[in-house]
């Protein structure tokens, strides 16, 4: 089956907003065997939403519109979907009624009347009450093809798309169970990889795809399959994989989640060691990754982010003959940092971060882009220099903070 999806807003088009609504449908469609064919941006406006529909129409099974259904005048995509589908707007109780009760609980009964336009909805549509705003979600089926119009804000459409979306098309489609499972490797260039893995790759079954991914210093290898019993699927991906293994071992990371914050969880935890992270040009990013991911509070114990020179010798130790002779911005700094956080928290690792995220050039004479990454163990501390002069400020701090814990994956795994 394929998709379209329709982003409705003009604030995307403007550059105000980034649509991350998109990426996230496009990803939950596809774990249940949807490929995403295209993916349109359209301004609030019916005749430009009613163009796009009928373009999806004639060549998907399933249409995803999102945006365009607040309570203001500039949300036009229930009166467009009414007008294309020929059909009227009427008020519907029950969604009158869970309308009536989530404003209730917010406190905010008051704005029943504003918001009672959104209780609307197609007279022939089946709809998802939205548990988390004020916008229901509509689908209209014609022709076998399903239009399905969700709000705009992402808190509201991850849930409506993870409960109540995908498990509708799974019934209605019978689709087939779609596996993926992600190996991340490190220390290995992907040439090489390929090379070593190659009789295994061959040997794959045709219903196992193989992708390899890379993000940073590590490569991830993506394999997917499908079927219709849920048992057999995992046990014929967890068979190709336990062949995998042993081919890899001496750079393998993890054998269960894609995200650089999850592999660190998967190492930590397995050891039970605990981290901390010193921050400087990151100012709290690595930090946020760390516990971006459920369970942290058993092995992340806190993290300071030391921006000052006054504040990298005060809080983390950081020597004045260090900061002196090789400034703020230096390998040295970076490993003093990370060695005072690790005594200051009393954790087995920590991580550091210091250097010029720009668009400036800093006081230390290093060029904008460049980061010094350090982690701090009972083994000593290693530190890495990266320049990034073409990323702006955001950019590089992200950037920098995911290569963090990637230092950190490395260290950990060096010390096996």
């Amino acid at each position: 089956m394929n998709a379209i999806i329709i982003c409705i807003a003009d604030e995307i088009l403007t550059g105000n907003t980034i649509d991350t609504n998109s990426t996230f449908i496009a990803a939950e469609l596809r774990n249940i065997g949807i490929k995403t064919l295209r993916i349109l941006t359209v301004p609030d406006d019916a005749i430009a939403i009613k163009e796009s529909l009928a373009l999806a129409e004639k060549v998907a099974d399933i249409v995803i519109t999102t945006g365009g259904l607040g309570p203001t005048k500039d949300d036009k995509t229930k009166l467009a979907f009414a007008e294309y589908f020929h059909d009227e707007l009427i008020e519907d109780e029950a969604t009158l009624r869970h309308l009536k009760k989530l404003l209730e609980k917010r406190n905010r009964l008051h704005l029943l009347e504003i918001n009672r336009e959104q209780a609307s909805v197609l007279s022939g549509a089946i709809v998802f009450q939205n548990d988390f705003g004020t916008a229901p979600s509509m689908l209209v089926t014609r022709n076998g093809i399903h239009f399905i119009c969700l709000p705009g804000v992402p808190f509201e459409v991850k849930p409506l798309m993870r409960d109540k979306i995908i498990p509708f098309l799974q019934e209605a489609e019978n689709l087939p169970v779609l596996l993926t499972r992600t190996v991340s490797v490190s220390g290995i260039p992907e040439s090489l990889l390929a090379q070593k893995i190659e009789m295994w790759e061959s040997a794959l079954p045709q219903d196992v795809s193989l992708a390899y991914l890379p993000s940073g210093s590590r490569i991830r290898l993506q394999l997917r399959t499908e079927g219709s019993n849920a048992r057999r699927v995992q046990q014929h991906l967890n068979m190709q994989i336990e062949k995998l293994l042993p081919l890899i071992k001496e750079n393998l990371i993890s054998t269960d989640g894609d995200g650089i914050a999850e592999i660190v969880r998967a190492l930590l935890t397995d050891k039970s060691f605990t981290v901390s992270t010193a921050e400087s040009c990151t100012g709290g990013g690595v930090a946020r990754l760390v516990t971006s991911v459920s369970g942290s509070s058993a092995y992340f114990k806190g993290g300071v982010v030391a921006y000052s020179a006054e504040q990298k010798k005060k809080l983390l130790d950081v020597k004045a003959e260090i900061l002196e002779k090789h400034t703020a911005v230096s390998e040295e700094t970076a490993k003093e940092m990370a060695l005072g956080c690790r005594r200051l928290f009393g954790t087995d690792y920590a991580v550091a971060t210091t250097g010029v995220a720009g668009p400036n050039k800093g006081d230390d004479g290093e060029e904008v882009g460049t980061v010094y990454i350090a982690v701090s163990s009972q083994n000593g501390e290693r530190a890495v220099r990266i320049f990034m002069p073409h990323l702006d400020r955001e950019d590089l701090m992200n950037f920098a903070s995911a290569k963090a814990l990637e230092e950190l994956v490395k260290t950990m795994i060096l010390q096996k």
